[in-house]
Parts: structure tokens; sequence; C-alpha cells
């Protein structure tokens, strides 16, 4: 009889190469973990690797069983996680996906939502970037996320809508604010732009990359930094101009002598809830991604104002 115990260990070997690898990773014995292989190998009669070398490589078999074996895990993973919701209630550590600059958007006042509604939660908020979290969803390491939609793949996972944002042009001078700006005047702008760490999978980037090349301009900047905030103090001291998203001066005020204009043609983002469709969603993640959803349609809601 195949075992989860049995294809726990074999995943990992799949993914380290090797059963030392593997027993390393799971914290097992190596002659116990190889066991468990040979066992599954027996009740699925079927053999899952070679030896390569000092490695080992999967067979076609193994290829075969993989997917196979990751949704068996998740699926126990996540019925455990319903059964202790139903019985501990709102309890225990929720770790909750978010794009990069969310905390612009979701701030502090999100934790104090959370904190004040649910004080048996236990926070975790972590992300860099919106393709980065698609990513940790399909694998199973995160339950559910707000993401942008433009920043990554939504390829096997479950998406709803919760907040539509526009990129705008800030400037100190006001001269370049007195009407939309075309991509010809975008590509000769100096321009200063974050996410440097990221610039290219940031999806800001990358919309507006795609948007000159389409007219016959590339992307260039004067300055790169890590934070919009940054970015934004720069172009107030008239140094560099730059683009950030309407939510943004929304929630932080513009610094003194800035100013913004629309695009032409106007450029949107869409934020969402996602997860994995077949995931069973804990009772404290359902709750986390309800406060969310609250703050981001507010918010969209007094932008549009």
């Amino acid at each position: 009889m195949v075992t989860l115990h049995q294809l726990r260990c074999f995943l990992a070997t799949v993914e380290h190469g090797s059963f030392t690898a593997a027993a390393a990773a799971l914290g097992y014995a190596q002659p116990s973990l190889s066991e468990q292989v040979r066992l599954l190998e027996q009740g699925i009669d079927a053999r899952l690797f070679r030896r390569a070398g000092r490695g080992l490589t999967p067979t076609e078999a193994a290829h075969a069983l993989v997917p196979h074996a990751t949704a068996a895990l998740a699926a126990v993973d996540a019925g455990t996680r319903a059964v202790a919701g139903v019985r501990e209630v709102l309890t225990g550590t929720v770790r909750f996906g978010v794009f990069g600059t969310a905390r612009l958007y979701l701030g502090a006042g999100l934790v104090s939502d959370v904190l004040a509604r649910h004080p048996g939660i236990r926070l975790e908020l972590a992300g860099l970037n919106s393709a980065q979290i698609a990513a940790q969803l399909r694998r199973g390491t995160l339950e559910a996320a707000v993401i942008a939609l433009s920043g990554s793949s939504t390829q096997g996972l479950a998406v709803t809508p919760v907040m539509r944002d526009e990129l705008v042009y800030v400037s100190a001078d006001p001269d370049r604010l007195n009407q939309a700006v075309t991509p010809a005047r975008l590509a000769a702008a100096p321009l200063v732009l974050p996410d440097v760490s990221f610039r290219d999978d940031d999806s800001t980037r990358r919309m507006l990359a795609r948007d000159l090349q389409a007219h016959g301009h590339q992307l260039t900047t004067r300055v790169e930094v890590e934070d919009p905030e940054t970015a934004l103090e720069i172009a107030a001291r008239g140094l560099a101009d730059t683009v950030t998203w309407r939510g943004v001066l929304h929630t932080h005020r513009l610094p003194d002598g800035l100013g913004w204009t629309t695009l032409r043609p106007r450029r949107y983002e869409t934020f969402a809830i996602a997860h994995r469709p077949d995931a069973v969603l804990s009772p404290a993640v359902r709750a986390v991604a309800a406060l969310v959803t609250s703050r981001m349609r507010d918010l969209d809601a007094a932008v549009r104002r």
C-alpha cells in the first residue's frame, strides 16, 4: 500500500537528486528514506530512479508520478488545515502573500484590522513581486495572496479582482503636466524608476517598455532606486520625473512641489486575491483575505471619486 510518507520521501528525492540530500532535507536517516522509496517502487511496480554518477535521475515513471504525489500531499495538508480551522477557530499563523508595493496600499492598517478582529492570529505578510508570489501559490507554499495580474501568470490559479488602479506621470515641473504624456514624451523624459532589483520582472516597467516599443521608442532611465517613496522624493527635488499609481498617491500624500497627469494611452493595473482553485482555505486565511479585499475595494472607490 502506498503511503503519504513514501510519497513525501519520493518527492524529496526528486527535488534534491539523491537519497542523502533528500534525507538531510527531511531530517531522516538515509537508509530509512531509501527504504521508503524502495517500498513505494514495490507498491506501484515501477522503477523510479536510475543511478547517475553520485546522484539519482528520475525515470519516466517518476515524472508521471510527481504531479499526483504533489496533489495527494496538498490535499491532505488542505484537509488538515480545514479541520484545524474549525476546531481552533481563528488562531494560528497566516502567511499571506502580497505584491511588492502592497505596503503602500494596505500598510499597517491591515495588520491593525486583523489583530483587532482576530487576536488569535499570528500574521506574516510575505512577498517581493507578484510573479514570485504566484509561483509560491502554485507550489502550495502559500494558501492565498493579493497580486498584480499584469505582473504574473495566473495559470493554475483562481483570481478575484479587488481593485483597478491607474498609472500616472509625476513631475515637479508644471510645464510637463499640462497635458497627458505620450509615449514619445515618456521616452524622452528624465525618469527615476523604482524596483531596480526586479527591473526584468517588475510589471510596471514591462508595461511601459511594451508600450514604448510599440511606438518605436525605448524605455530609458536617469536614476533607478528600490522603492517608490525614494523615487517620489527624487522627483520632488526636480532631479527626475517618475511614474506611480494613483492608489499610492491617495494613501501617501505627494511631497510638496509635485503634481501628476495621466498617460496617453491610459494604463491600468488590476489587483486580485489569488489561490489555487482546489485549495480549501482555512477560516483564518479567509478572514485575512476578506480584510484585504475590503481595504483594496475601499481604496478603489476613493481613487475613482
